[in-house]
């Protein structure tokens, strides 16, 4: 490999990283408010309503629905508005973020499920209110599975963010579509599958430690 390829690499390596854990964080921060709304108004929650969680569930459905390069195509006018382009690492933050969080809020949603009822139980006997219960006692309980939730969604956004360099989102996928494939450079191919890789077990491995650490 000469260095020419390997900056090349490294850019797009950097890129990668740039676009999946902001698009993941952004995707969270989002996707809080209607998970816990879910878990609020679900029949067996802490203040049942139907409506909201029909509307809610339908639109987390309809979102995980779309393919993800129909939905950076379709959201191209959008990030143009926000971000003043719409190709480039940057720009497939906008599609990313917004692809993810109805995965993410799925994660949320099923871990704050799986709290324990005889702690929810206990904090209504102390009185706490229904958000005290979610953000000081499930949320608290539910951190590892969220955490290893998270993990897998960052995963799956990295493959996200590859597919998104087939219509100019840059970053590995890019550099494979653009060197790999139309230039037949299969050696540079091989080399971002590879990164890629790579990237996964790193992410997995970070989110197992931290998912043991606050387990215990």
């Amino acid at each position: 490999m000469n260095s020419k390829i390997f900056y090349l690499l490294l850019e797009a390596t950097l890129d990668t990283l740039y676009m999946s854990v902001i698009a993941t964080t952004i995707a969270t921060i989002l996707a809080i408010v209607p998970s816990v709304l879910l878990v609020l108004c679900a029949p067996n929650g802490l203040s049942p309503n139907p409506l909201i969680f029909r509307v809610l569930d339908s639109i987390t459905n309809t979102l995980r629905s779309f393919p993800f390069l129909i939905l950076m195509v379709v959201l191209f006018p959008l990030t143009q508005i926000i971000v003043g382009k719409s190709i480039g690492a940057t720009a497939a933050i906008v599609p990313l973020s917004i692809g993810a969080a109805p995965f993410i809020v799925r994660i949320i949603e099923n871990a704050l499920k799986e709290v324990d009822r005889g702690v929810i139980e206990a904090a209504l006997s102390f009185g706490a209110t229904h958000l005290q219960i979610i953000f000081r006692v499930m949320l608290v309980e539910a951190l590892p599975s969220i955490i290893s939730g998270i993990t897998l969604a960052l995963i799956l956004v990295v493959g996200f963010s590859a597919m998104a360099g087939a219509v100019g989102g840059g970053g590995l996928g890019d550099i494979a579509i653009k060197y790999g494939y139309y230039r037949f450079q299969s050696d540079i191919m091989l080399y971002t599958v590879l990164i890629l890789i790579f990237l996964v077990q790193i992410i997995q491995s970070l989110g197992d430690f931290l998912y043991r650490k606050l387990k215990h």
